[in-house]
């Protein structure tokens, strides 16, 4: 599957997709000390990454065929526990599909299941040039 191959930003940070489709995308990543702020916390640019890559993949896949394109277009994330070691385990799903934007809702757990992060990913889809 093409969208298992990752390359560039989302390749540096380790993003991982486990399944994919139109209404929920699954994703993880490692936590290595490269991800860390100076704190010995996860960065939580990489969990709004996370998310807008998540939301714009499955978007990008589900509207590509259409000859349209996505980019994201807001990152609303709201940081609820840190992150220092492990892995975080994302769900994101659809609760909006429009003619131009795609709205998303990411959340993002510890490997114990408690919740670390909640995120609102907004998704503009355009005519591909």
């Amino acid at each position: 599957m093409p969208w298992r191959d990752i390359p560039g930003f989302d390749g540096l940070y380790g993003l991982q997709i486990d399944a994919m489709s139109d209404e929920e995308i699954t994703a993880r990543v490692e936590v290595r000390d490269e991800l860390l702020q100076p704190a010995g916390l996860l960065h939580g640019g990489v969990l709004a990454a996370m998310a807008e890559s998540m939301a714009t993949t499955a978007t990008y896949f589900a509207v590509q065929e259409d000859g349209m394109t996505a980019q994201g277009l807001a990152n609303q994330t709201s940081f609820l526990r840190p992150v220092l070691a492990g892995t975080v385990h994302a769900v994101a799903r659809r609760r909006h599909r429009g003619r131009t934007t795609w709205v998303w809702e990411v959340e993002m757990s510890n490997d114990e299941g408690r919740l670390c992060a909640l995120v609102r990913m907004t998704i503009a889809v355009r005519l591909a040039s």
